[in-house]
């Protein structure tokens, strides 16, 4: 059905993106009026992280028996299939049925540790918490729980769209992560957003600087207006003689 994006994000585009503040991200969505993206629920498991990676996605479904009887089984199950698609560029994105709902926990995350992935993010919960903080890799979630997931839910779309904290996630987008949650930048999108988001970034800092030496109320500069286009063509001047 054509579920990945046609766009593939590059490793350079990649990294750079990740060097962004995910406020920055959303924000040069909002200029070209592109609807908020971040996850809803998805908060960083141990905070002072930073993930970047293309997603994999993984959808869960509500426990059924019968969905249960023809879900594969072993190496086949979907989780697995999908773990096996992750690496150091990539992150697992699961869909939960719900906040509380366990997706896994150490036993089956370990796999993505040996896989070196570049994170995890869910809008359920995950297991064994103590452990996974030496996995290494940056963790999103709801939060933690002790509770089983299978009796709820059951893993079973692999990379196809799914909707995760309430945001549309096409597999191949961009999924950055830091101690403000986690946002998707839509491949398509992913050239565009570097573009504006680096610029956005350098006429912050601008404003920020001006209204450091002279106090007063940001409305003066900010949001972005004459005054802080002129302040920023300054100071591009300066840096350039």
């Amino acid at each position: 059905m054509g579920d990945a994006s046609e766009t593939v994000i590059s490793d350079d585009l990649l990294a750079k993106l990740g060097e962004l503040p995910t406020q920055t991200l959303i924000d040069a969505l909002w200029v070209r009026e592109w609807p908020q993206t971040m996850i809803h629920g998805a908060r960083p498991l141990f905070p002072g992280q930073k993930m970047v990676g293309r997603a994999v996605t993984l959808r869960f479904v509500h426990h059924r028996p019968d969905i249960l009887a023809d879900k594969p089984k072993g190496v086949d199950s979907p989780e697995y299939v999908a773990f096996e698609m992750c690496g150091p560029n990539e992150v697992l994105v699961a869909s939960a049925v719900g906040p509380w709902e366990s997706i896994g926990g150490d036993i089956k995350f370990l796999r993505l540790a040996q896989r070196k992935v570049g994170g995890l993010v869910a809008d359920g919960s995950v297991r064994d918490t103590s452990v996974l903080k030496d996995y290494g890799f940056p963790v999103y979630c709801h939060s933690s729980t002790a509770k089983q997931g299978p009796g709820i839910m059951q893993p079973w779309g692999v990379n196809e769209v799914i909707s995760c904290g309430g945001v549309p996630v096409r597999p191949g987008d961009a999924i950055v992560g830091d101690d403000d949650g986690v946002v998707v930048v839509p491949a398509a999108m992913a050239e565009t957003v570097l573009e504006i988001a680096t610029e956005r970034e350098a006429i912050e800092h601008v404003v920020k600087t001006e209204l450091e030496r002279n106090p007063g109320p940001p409305g003066k500069y900010y949001p972005f207006n004459d005054a802080t286009r002129e302040l920023y063509e300054e100071y591009k001047k300066r840096g350039e003689a």
